[in-house]
C-alpha cells in the first residue's frame, strides 16, 4: 500500500494500518528528511537518479516489513521497485530512526539503573493452534515401499 492510499485515513485506521499514529508517522517523516538532507547536503549539483519512493513510501515501506514479517521481495513488488532498493531503503530508515534517538529503546546500563522507571506495554503475541493431522509412521514406511518398485 502507498501512503497517496492511506494518506486520508482516520487516525483510527491509520494507525490500523501502519501501526503507528498519524502525528509519531509525520515525526518519523521529518526526521528522515532531515537525515536525508545532511547527508545529501555535500551534493551541491543534485546528481543521481531521484527515487522512486517518497520519503513517506519509504517509512511506510519499513514499517510494513517490521510490523506485517512480509518478504522483501512482496514488498518491492508493491512499490513497484527491485528488491534491493526496499532492503537498502528499510535499512536506512532504521538506522536513521534509532541515531535521532526518539525511536531507540534505552540501553541495558539504563534500565538496570535504580531511579530509572520503567513503562511496561504488554502485548498479546500468542499465536492459535493449528489441527494437523498426526505422522503415522506406519503410512511413511508404506509410501516409501510403494514409490521404491
Amino acid at each position: 500500500m502507498k501512503y497517496d492510499n492511506i494518506r486520508n485515513y482516520s487516525e483510527k485506521d491509520f494507525r490500523l494500518a501502519t501501526g503507528v499514529s498519524p502525528k509519531t508517522f509525520e515525526v518519523m517523516v521529518e526526521i528522515l528528511n532531515s537525515k536525508y538532507a545532511d547527508d545529501h547536503a555535500h551534493n551541491v549539483k543534485g546528481g543521481g537518479r531521484k527515487s522512486k519512493l517518497s520519503m513517506e513510501d519509504k517509512l511506510l515501506a519499513t514499517l510494513e516489513y517490521l510490523r506485517e514479517y512480509r518478504t522483501y521481495f512482496h514488498i518491492a513488488a508493491s512499490y513497484g521497485v527491485h528488491e534491493s532498493n526496499i532492503i537498502r531503503t528499510t535499512k536506512w530508515v532504521e538506522d536513521a530512526l534509532i541515531k535521532d534517538g526518539r525511536f531507540s529503546l534505552p540501553g541495558k546500563k539504563a534500565l538496570l539503573s535504580p531511579d530509572h522507571e520503567i513503562e511496561v506495554v504488554v502485548i498479546d503475541a500468542s499465536e492459535s493452534p493449528i489441527d494437523r493431522p498426526k505422522k503415522n509412521s506406519g503410512d511413511t514406511i508404506l509410501v516409501r515401499k510403494k514409490s521404491t518398485h
